[in-house]
């Protein structure tokens, strides 16, 4: 499988490690009324769906910068690549 990166090009996953639900980057609020129960889910509790799914990915044999990868589970075709500090920012200013 090959991950187009933001800056680098045309990639090897190889040179990549996958590390979950790209939802992770979206934390709880440690001092919310149901923060226990919201760090449970965060850490515990993951959907496995067959299609588009937006995935954290860790360049671990290159720039060591991490990806948000959409990526279909069920055919691997990817369709888009950002950078996830890009994608935490504009996450960020939504709310």
């Amino acid at each position: 499988m090959i991950i187009n990166h933001p800056l680098l090009g045309p990639r090897d996953s190889a040179e990549f490690v996958y590390m979950g639900d790209a939802a992770l980057i979206d934390r709880p609020d440690p001092a919310s009324d149901t923060a226990a129960q919201e760090f449970y889910e965060y850490a515990y509790l993951r959907d496995n769906p067959a299609g588009n799914l937006r995935e954290l990915w860790f360049h671990e044999g290159g720039d060591r910068s991490w990806l948000v990868v959409t990526r279909n589970t069920v055919t691997h075709e990817i369709s888009r690549v950002e950078l996830a500090r890009d994608v935490a920012r504009a996450q960020g200013r939504s709310k």
